[in-house]
């Protein structure tokens, strides 16, 4: 069942009714349209269709420049890239209607100021505009405007009108579409609409007697049919919906098409046409379904909220989630609506499972990870092989990417503490109240629901996050980087192998399809928490992208270790070699390497060097370090650097204050650390700094969910509220409240109420899925 509404507004201005849609579109040379969004960045000729309600105020007279002037942008923008845009308008009627109003009003107002006074203006009305007069009114005027924006972008713009004639006479049409081709090779924009100064007038529709409103019509025929006709790549309709519903948009249970296919129109019930419509959503539909079959491609967005949509045309252009894109290619598997949906419902099921059924389903993938190991580690070479031959990953991301027999043996042993963590988990009762006699309020921990997690360049992410998630009773939604994706498929069937020992098999999904991490990010509705792995990059783009979904995780792991003028030579030493060598591209790594003013020209400060050179690590000073050497190392462009390799910057404090202030305004809130033997210094660093981790005498890359006894970890999180540092299991559960009464109302608590409250305090016990804690 498949609903769009029609568009209401006052002009669309291509009255093409009489042009008949044909069986067998034009043959295209050019080929098949394009069968993924992702695809459509390759499109080099587009063509996009701009509705009335697009283009015109909703005051049906007169057109939205504010609108008008992102769509030349956005189409200046694509055409400065080397694209060849043409644009299908409506918008000269509303602008003629606006003039001709103001003609009359200001004709009347002479008039009736002479022979009736000024007390009479507010009685005029205005008779009913003809459309063509409009058309031929605002013609001009429209072009104008659209040249004066285009000027602004040093883009020329050329109009072409069009009646029916030109499509029926084949003369008529060689000619237009020559015209059309020398423009586009002059690298100007067409501005085509047709000339209904002179078409024959629409049929008003009967019940629009008396109203003071032009009756309409779509010019979607018209984009469709030119779209073809000049072999375009893409047709953009933009309208004032987001696109093709599966029902009613008003309706509680209506869901916007991501993709439509031709076979899926002979089950369509298209919703009533509004009172000023007449071709309606059918004609729409099928204008999209012609060109498709002719070839080119097409979206159906909303181009009435620039604010809201952002650049519509330049996101779809570059393969985002926006309207509906029009495919003849459907997937082999579900969509990834689809398969959030089935997540969800299998973990609603994960989550009601007893405890010792959850932690069945984790040992038996732990079990997996060694019985199967040939196969994960033959999955996991023919990924490094085509990384390795690529060349486009670093060693360190090849490190992560790497699998190996002690990776996985270590996999399966901290699954094995997640299992046993997870007896105590869903449905654990944080607190007791009795409110009044007879009615007790339970706080419990539960599930968060759907989690999505972004990894990138390391597989052994998947079976720690499932176990995580299988733990806590979260759907799962995973979506691991293509470089790993022979890796991800072994691991991914191996976690659904162990689900289904207990029937939940679809509460962890592996994302497939071409979706990027943008799109993903706009399932507010189906997502409850996103957990990016990987790179800083990584994870600011999805901080960004999820607006409407929150994030868990840093953005950056710049970390440091701050040697204090009576720290131990030993501990210095081993600490920082540790923070900074040990793995160089975790996200606890040593950055920058704070050292006390006094230790400098000390033995200390001397083995510090001569360590780092040793292993090879490349230092940078900061602008007070380097203030105190006639010879330094580079100096460092940011005190603000995650290298993520064998670099470090070194600077020099006067203080442990100094420090931990130069920690606040450079640090990212991971992980520091200080080196002393003064318990106090310790103590206060300790106190002051409002990292996630702070440390005292201990490598920074102890900040780890295996090392905290966690188990695994989804990441390390610097927010200010929920989890914070390593995110294990508790870090993936959220609380409901449960009240219990025997009819109990707020009325019985007032002050003509029998009852009074008591807020006694109860000891708290386990509640188990489908029982009640006893007093």
């Amino acid at each position: 069942y498949c609903y769009m509404p029609e568009i209401l507004c006052i002009s669309l201005n291509t009255h093409l009714y009489n042009v008949p849609f044909f069986t067998v579109p034009l043959a295209r040379a050019h080929g098949k349209s394009f069968a993924h969004r992702s695809d459509l960045r390759q499109a080099k000729r587009i063509v996009v269709k701009l509705g009335s309600a697009v283009v015109t105020r909703g005051d049906e007279c007169g057109l939205a420049l504010g609108r008008l002037a992102s769509i030349v942008e956005q189409v200046a923008m694509l055409q400065n890239q080397g694209r060849e845009m043409m644009i299908v308008t409506s918008g000269a009627v509303a602008f003629g209607k606006q003039r001709l109003r103001h003609e009359i009003l200001l004709s009347q107002s002479v008039r009736q100021a002479l022979h009736s006074g000024q007390n009479q203006l507010k009685d005029m009305s205005l008779p009913v505009l003809e459309a063509r007069a409009c058309a031929a009114a605002g013609q001009s005027g429209l072009m104008a405007l659209y040249e004066a924006m285009f000027t602004q972008y040093s883009t020329c713009t050329a109009q072409i009108l069009v009646t029916n004639l030109d499509f029926h006479n084949d003369q008529k049409r060689r000619n237009l579409k020559s015209t059309l081709h020398e423009l586009l090779r002059m690298n100007i924009v067409p501005i085509i609409n047709t000339n209904d100064a002179v078409v024959p007038p629409p049929e008003p529709n009967s019940d629009l007697q008396g109203v003071n409103v032009i009756s309409i019509k779509d010019n979607d025929s018209l984009a469709a049919r030119l779209a073809v006709e000049m072999r375009a790549d893409l047709l953009i309709a933009l309208s004032d919906v987001e696109g093709l519903y599966d029902s009613p948009p008003g309706s509680d249970d209506a869901k916007l098409l991501d993709t439509f296919y031709p076979g899926d129109q002979h089950s369509i019930t298209y919703g009533t046409k509004s009172r000023v419509g007449i071709g309606g959503m059918e004609a729409k539909v099928k204008a999209a379904l012609w060109a498709l079959q002719g070839g080119t491609s097409v979206v159906i967005a909303n181009g009435t909220h620039p604010k809201v949509t952002g650049h519509v045309i330049t996101d779809i252009v570059e393969g985002k989630k926006v309207g509906t894109f029009f495919s003849e290619v459907k997937p082999a598997g579900p969509t990834v609506e689809q398969q959030t949906e089935m997540a969800r419902s299998a973990g609603r099921t994960l989550a009601s499972l007893e405890p010792e059924q959850r932690s069945d389903i984790i040992c038996a993938l732990a079990d997996l990870l060694t019985e199967r190991k040939d196969q994960i580690l033959s999955a996991n070479k023919k990924d490094m092989e085509h990384a390795v031959s690529t060349g486009r990953l670093s060693p360190a991301m090849l490190k992560r990417l790497s699998l190996s027999s002690s990776k996985l043996n270590s996999l399966s042993i901290g699954l094995r503490q997640i299992a046993v963590s997870s007896q105590d988990s869903v449905g654990r009762v944080l607190r007791r109240t009795r409110v009044a006699n007879n009615l007790e309020l339970e706080q419990i921990t539960v599930p968060i629901g759907v989690l999505l997690v972004i990894f990138e360049s390391r597989p052994d992410c998947l079976p720690q996050v499932s176990a995580l998630a299988i733990a806590s009773g979260n759907a799962l939604l995973l979506k691991g980087g293509k470089e790993a994706a022979n890796t991800n498929r072994i691991l991914h069937e191996l976690a659904q192998e162990a689900l289904s020992i207990h029937g939940v098999k679809d509460a962890i999904q592996l994302v497939s399809t071409r979706e990027e991490e943008e799109d993903l990010c706009r399932l507010e509705k189906m997502i409850d928490l996103i957990i990016p792995r990987g790179s800083s990059q990584l994870v600011r783009d999805i901080q960004r992208a999820a607006k409407g979904i929150p994030v868990l995780g840093h953005s950056e792991g710049i970390c440091h270790v701050y040697v204090d003028h009576e720290a131990s030579v030993d501990k210095a030493i081993k600490i920082i070699r540790d923070s900074k060598c040990d793995y160089p591209a975790a996200c606890n790594a040593m950055e920058t390497l704070l050292v006390h003013r006094e230790l400098l020209r000390t033995p200390l400060f001397d083995q510090i060097i001569d360590m780092l050179r040793t292993e090879h690590v490349k230092i940078h000073a900061g602008p007070k370090f380097a203030s105190y050497l006639t010879f330094s190392p580079s100096e460092v462009k940011s005190l603000r650097t995650e290298y993520g390799d064998l670099e470090c910057c070194i600077e020099v404090v006067d203080s442990m204050q100094e420090a931990v202030d130069h920690i606040h305004k450079y640090g990212s809130s991971h992980t520091d650390v200080i080196v002393t033997e003064n318990e106090d210094t310790a103590e206060q660093f300790l106190q002051q700094l409002d990292s996630a981790c702070v440390f005292w005498n201990a490598s920074s890359r102890f900040a780890d969910g295996y090392r905290f006894g966690l188990g695994a970890e989804v990441g390390i999180s610097t927010a200010r509220i929920h989890a914070r540092g390593p995110v294990g299991l508790e870090g993936l559960l959220t609380t409901k409240w449960v009240l219990r009464g025997e009819g109990h109302t707020a009325a019985d608590f007032s002050e003509q109420g029998s009852m009074t409250y008591l807020h006694e305090n109860l000891p708290v016990a386990r509640v188990l899925p489908g029982r009640r804690t006893t007093s």
